[in-house]
């Protein structure tokens, strides 16, 4: 963070890799890391976006609430959604915690990272709940 506000780049990025909720010790560095970053720049972190798996389902919904109540969620970001799971379980996420989805990931390159578009989301659950029911 000091690095990047001293060489004034626009966007600081901090990856950290897989923080469990249900672990006290590094939910605790999440909080330092938000403090930290407070201090090398004032209003800092402008955004925190948690990553959900698509294929987590229901165990998605305490994890994102146990992040909330740590982390001041302001984006998720629901990856996996190139295989069977369909990440239906981000709506009930998004209603409980009014938090919205900022991306998908449908696969693992880099343009595979998209920007969330509720409609077509919608129209694919719906679609394959349909094709199911046939």
């Amino acid at each position: 963070m000091k690095k990047g506000v001293d060489e004034g780049v626009d966007i600081v990025i901090c990856d950290t890799a897989g923080r469990l909720h249900s672990n006290a010790g590094l939910m605790d560095e999440l909080k330092k890391l938000r403090r930290v970053a407070g201090k090398a720049m004032p209003g800092a972190p402008h955004e925190t976006w948690m990553v959900l798996d698509a294929t987590n389902g229901q165990n998605a919904i305490s994890q994102a609430k146990t992040f909330k109540a740590d982390m001041e969620i302001s984006g998720i970001v629901l990856t996996k959604l190139d295989g069977s799971a369909k990440g239906g379980v981000v709506l009930g996420i998004c209603d409980e915690l009014k938090v919205p989805v900022r991306f998908v990931g449908v696969g693992e390159k880099i343009g595979d990272l998209r920007p969330f578009d509720p409609t077509a989301f919608v129209d694919a659950l719906y679609a394959d709940a349909g094709a199911a029911e046939n």
